[in-house]
């Protein structure tokens, strides 16, 4: 049966298997060879070319999970998108990136382009006009996040897809947060998908990967650049990576009907001030969230009414960790100005509306019961 013609559970179980043809084991077996023959042979392998039999195979899943033609894994999600803006941006092009972004995102921007003397902007906000009004006549490719982290905005994946079709300018988004288990963007006109497959793609806070999808031609030119930066990673990593990707589907629909549940519950809590996620009818980017999304995802945030301690909540929590990271099955919250964000300045976080009381709520697959009591016994401490 065609890969397309797969629902997506099969997918996430079955495309990109590693056949055993030795010992007909029921999971992929593991190559660790930092060395292939290459005499006689149709692929010469190696790892820093991202095509030992590892690799090669669970790009097939993420390709299929996106409905691309081929795709990359990278050692982070970093290594994903850095190599990407560097296969299609060269000194003298102009980049036109979205000003709600993921903060590291925005550093290497910042720190690295004028390096390679290539120009960048950031909107002013994330309308299609924002996008139209920021192009340049050098302007090659245009970047999007959504939704966007931590604040869940939401940029209409088609209109900027179309705008840079117009004008030829390539188009990328960070589809991290949504995963393609809730949005698929190339079938929306963008041209490359990237992930930082760390999130949910591992979801059990035990993997640091990132992994581009697009066709065939781009993820040519992404690997030509790939293999002399050398962001590959570990087969062991790759394995791993695999065998979590198999439970994507069921693990992100549980997990968003998790957080459906709460962003309803904390909307209308007396010591909860405001609550950003795309599929409470109160955001104001509702509509088109349930234009271009199959489900609302399982990021949030939130502000504590004045006069509560964002920090003090956080520490009185006994069930969901304060944590880094995101998209595990367990529950986390962090502070964005201290961790996603806290490379930008307070004045750039300022303008793009994160406070030092917002709080960051990845939301895992727990009871909503335990969840809620969690919560409601922190704040009644503080």
């Amino acid at each position: 049966m065609s890969k397309d013609k797969l629902g997506l559970n099969t997918i996430c179980t079955h495309v990109g298997e590693v056949k055993d043809e030795q010992f007909k084991g029921a999971v992929s077996p593991m190559y660790l060879s930092s060395s292939y023959q290459f005499l006689d042979v149709d692929v010469k392998r190696y790892p820093r070319y991202f095509n030992t039999p590892n690799q090669e195979f669970l790009s097939k899943k993420i390709a299929a999970l996106e409905h691309t033609e081929a795709a990359m894994i990278f050692g982070s999600g970093m290594a994903a998108i850095s190599t990407m803006f560097l296969a299609f941006l060269k000194q003298g092009d102009h980049l036109v990136v979205q000003n709600t972004l993921y903060g590291g995102t925005v550093n290497f921007i910042k720190e690295e382009f004028p390096k390679y003397g290539i120009e960048y902007t950031f909107t002013n906000g994330y309308s299609i006009e924002d996008f139209e009004a920021a192009i340049q006549p050098n302007t090659t490719l245009i970047h999007i996040e959504t939704p966007s982290n931590p604040l869940m905005t939401i940029t209409d994946i088609k209109a900027v897809a179309q705008l840079g079709k117009s004008k030829s300018i390539f188009t990328s988004i960070d589809n991290t947060f949504a995963s393609p288990v809730n949005q698929n963007p190339i079938d929306m006109g963008i041209d490359m998908v990237m992930h930082s497959a760390t999130k949910y793609f591992g979801g059990h806070s035990d993997i640091c990967a990132g992994a581009v999808a697009s066709s065939a031609v781009h993820i040519e030119r992404i690997w030509n650049v790939g293999k002399n930066l050398g962001g590959s990673l570990s087969d062991m990593t790759v394995w791993m990576l695999e065998r979590s990707m198999k439970t994507l589907g069921l693990r992100v629909k549980a997990q968003t009907k998790n957080a459906m549940k709460l962003a309803k519950w904390l909307d209308k809590h007396p010591k909860i001030a405001k609550v950003y996620y795309p599929g409470l009818k109160s955001h104001p980017e509702y509509k088109l969230a349930k234009s271009q999304m199959k489900g609302f995802g399982a990021m949030l945030s939130f502000e504590l009414i004045e006069g509560l301690e964002s920090h003090a909540f956080q520490n009185a929590l006994q069930l969901i960790k304060s944590s880094m990271s995101l998209a595990g099955v367990e529950s986390t919250m962090l502070s964005p100005h201290l961790t996603s964000h806290s490379l930008l300045t307070q004045t750039e976080r300022d303008a793009i509306g994160i406070s030092d009381q917002l709080i960051r709520f990845s939301v895992g697959i727990e009871s909503i019961k335990d969840l809620k009591h969690d919560i409601d016994k922190a704040l009644s401490q503080i």
